[in-house]
């Protein structure tokens, strides 16, 4: 069976706001790069993306290269690359189609993940808050990646507000960034 990673950037006070950051702009720049090469590292485990419909348009403006409009710096273009070359798979009740490599899925969440965790493959890579929150619900993450950033912003959305249980979670790895940040892989104790 193909696990589901989820990976988040997160703030040491919990934030989720990916504008959130070092208002020092050598230090953002490096940070930045930073967690870009960690994000090519931890997306190359996987073969598809799993978004939700935020976390897809966010991603599709910024890093769809045919079509995108932001100017990015050039040192994004491998994340570029890697992001728009994946295979997507969309969770959304309100587009009516998508493209970029992508594909709706619709109906109960938990049997649809379960059924793209079944076909052969790498594993299933997800990012954001609302959709990792309705899957760990669920019990379907099979690892959790916190990059924390060393920064505390004091405001923002926070990770996993309002999640109705505790999930017990065993370290499994620790990889210390250049910039600071800290990225730590958990696996729920099951």
């Amino acid at each position: 069976m193909r696990p589901l990673l989820y990976s988040i950037n997160v703030t040491i006070d919990g934030c989720v706001d990916h504008s959130a950051g070092s208002t020092d702009a050598v230090l953002l720049e490096e940070a930045l790069r930073a967690t870009h090469r960690h994000a090519i590292a931890s997306m190359g485990r996987a073969d598809a993306l799993l978004f939700g419909r935020v976390t897809y348009q966010m991603m599709e403006e910024a890093w769809r290269l045919e079509t995108r409009t932001l100017t990015m710096p050039e040192w994004t273009d491998p994340f570029a690359r890697t992001i728009d070359a994946m295979k997507k798979y969309v969770v959304s009740s309100t587009l009516g189609e998508v493209d970029w490599n992508a594909e709706l899925v619709r109906g109960d969440l938990a049997e649809a993940v379960q059924a793209l965790k079944q076909e052969p493959g790498k594993a299933l890579f997800t990012g954001g808050v609302r959709l990792p929150m309705a899957l760990a619900e669920m019990d379907l993450i099979d690892e959790y990646e916190f990059v924390v950033q060393p920064i505390i912003v004091g405001r923002g959305p926070s990770l996993f507000a309002g999640l109705s249980k505790v999930i017990d979670l065993k370290l499994v790895d620790r990889i210390e960034l250049s910039s600071g940040a800290v990225a730590l892989r958990y696996e729920p104790r099951r």
